[in-house]
């Protein structure tokens, strides 16, 4: 290491531990990453998301749920208020700030729980084979049998209105893609020399599965996860707007597009603003997935 810089250090196609070859491919990861422009793009939205999610309560200029009816349907631009006021008179750039908390807690909520479900699905069907494979996989077709949305719908209806159900109804819509890719991997993976060759080590199968498989499905599953985030973020925006996600008044982007739609053509900016907050979002995490599939991607030779 004294000899070379780290830059040269972690560019060696010679690594000289395990630990060395994971930063090396990290970092030509990143490197991938970086020289897509767009993705960057994509990425300094969501990083300036978390920021403002972060920092609400200093950069929100006013209360999010103190009303003014006074001051109701102010227009952009108004005194104190930059993003105009809704119908109760709340600033809609202090409910916009806040909301974007609730976006990001839905968007981790499910990011923990609908991939981790479909990895463990599909690397079971697929490694188990036979009848466990058979359930598994009709299992998840029901599930892809039925729009996300509407699905969503119905485990909100028998769970109730609230956000943690509608993250719990968004996860278990959205598992069963994240399923048939981890078992397509694991179909791949299994049949594999090293793989035998472990098994006749006396390795058991939690270990092969947990230990060899699942590590090599993961950068495919990020890629995914990524790019589903928009999709993820509708979902919840439109059980929002339906009145079956956060409820009021919590500054939910998909509820405060349902209170604006009945100004929508006197007073615009109340629905419009939430909806090109979703869209900017939606559009970021589309970005930088994109940038991921190339990084991350092994089948595409980025690396």
């Amino acid at each position: 290491m004294s000899d070379i810089t780290l830059r040269q250090w972690l560019l060696t196609d010679e690594p000289t531990s395990r630990r060395h070859a994971r930063l090396a491919s990290l970092y030509k990861g990143w490197l991938t990453l970086r020289s897509n422009s767009m993705a960057m793009v994509g990425l300094a939205i969501l990083v300036i998301l978390v920021l403002t999610a972060v920092f609400a309560p200093i950069i929100a200029p006013q209360d999010p749920f103190v009303q003014d009816l006074s001051s109701r349907l102010l227009p952009i631009g108004a005194e104190g208020h930059l993003l105009g006021t809704d119908s109760l008179g709340r600033d809609i750039l202090s409910r916009l700030i806040y909301g974007a908390r609730i976006t990001l807690y839905i968007v981790a909520l499910v990011a923990l729980i609908a991939p981790v479900a479909g990895l463990l699905v599909g690397t079971v069907a697929g490694y188990a084979g036979g009848w466990a494979d058979v359930i598994l996989m009709r299992i998840t077709d029901i599930f892809l049998a039925f729009p996300r949305l509407v699905l969503a719908l119905a485990f909100v209806a028998a769970l109730g209105a609230g956000i943690e159900n509608a993250v719990l109804a968004i996860s278990l819509t959205a598992w069963p893609p994240y399923a048939r890719m981890a078992r397509a991997e694991t179909l791949t993976i299994r049949s594999t020399d090293y793989i035998n060759a472990i098994r006749l080590q006396g390795a058991g199968p939690l270990r092969i599965i947990t230990r060899h498989i699942w590590p090599l499905c993961i950068s495919s599953l990020i890629v995914r996860v990524t790019l589903d985030m928009a999709g993820i973020i509708l979902a919840a925006a439109g059980l929002g707007f339906l009145g079956l996600g956060a409820q009021p008044p919590s500054p939910e982007w998909g509820a405060m597009i349902s209170e604006g739609r009945r100004f929508i053509l006197d007073h615009w900016w109340v629905a419009t603003v939430p909806g090109l907050a979703i869209f900017t979002v939606s559009l970021a995490f589309n970005l930088l997935g994109d940038g991921l599939r190339d990084a991350l991607d092994p089948k595409d030779g980025g690396q």
